[in-house]
């Protein structure tokens, strides 16, 4: 069953005189309870198909259905309160706040629903012990390091029980081992707690955690057998 469903996704930006279409007529499904990595050189688009899928931007054309949602319908107010419900984010430089300890910013996102207080303690504190994390809840960022800094943002994007995760070069600041174990970590969160994730990578090894690739090329979806055919024949 597709959670995420797009038909004939056009996205074109306008820089001064010139209009600068940076995706050309995608279509493409994401199943339910998927494991997805996006990959393409710089300037292919895959950032922005994932900010589509986000919500955080809306298309020139085309179609966004999203758990049976047609998100591209929405209004600004109401595509905001879609993503606060529906999506959880993890970025390539965590976004932290720096005055806060790892409980409060986990606690963030509770802030737009009507928990109590002691509902958000305790949603964030199983956020926390779900990344490994519980004997840090008191720690401020500068206290973290890179890794553990990547999975208080993890648990601040999964503490709403989000249907979708969008996570855009989530490994890109780390080193090898801390990449590793947040790769593993997303990977239990699809496994074992069904999570549907979208990721955004340059690195090969990051992809391979997922259970599909899907390559874009300037601004279109490409068949990666195709693709190395094409090289081999340019050599």
């Amino acid at each position: 069953m597709s959670l995420v469903s797009i038909r004939n996704l056009t996205k074109a930006y306008q820089r001064g005189p010139e209009k600068v279409e940076v995706l050309h007529g995608i279509d493409l499904d994401i199943g339910e309870g998927e494991f997805v990595a996006l990959m393409g050189p710089s300037g292919s688009g895959k950032t922005t198909l994932l900010n589509l899928i986000g919500g955080l931007d809306s298309p020139s054309d085309g179609q966004i259905e999203i758990e049976g949602q047609r998100i591209e319908q929405m209004s600004g107010g109401q595509l905001s309160q879609w993503r606060s419900n529906h999506v959880g984010f993890v970025f390539q430089f965590y976004n932290l706040m720096p005055t806060l300890t790892a409980q409060k910013n986990v606690e963030l996102p509770l802030l737009l629903t009507r928990l109590s207080a002691a509902q958000r303690r305790r949603n964030a504190g199983i956020a926390l012990e779900l990344v490994g994390l519980a004997d840090r809840a008191r720690h401020r960022p500068n206290e973290l390091s890179g890794g553990q800094q990547q999975r208080v943002a993890i648990a601040r994007a999964i503490v709403s029980d989000p249907t979708l995760l969008i996570c855009d070069e989530p490994t890109g600041d780390l080193d090898r081992q801390s990449a590793e174990e947040i790769l593993a970590l997303l990977q239990s969160l699809n496994r074992d707690h069904g999570k549907t994730i979208v990721m955004v990578t340059h690195d090969p090894k990051a992809a391979d955690h997922a259970q599909r690739t899907i390559h874009l090329d300037k601004g279109v979806l490409v068949d990666r057998d195709d693709q190395d055919r094409d090289l081999a024949l340019e050599h």
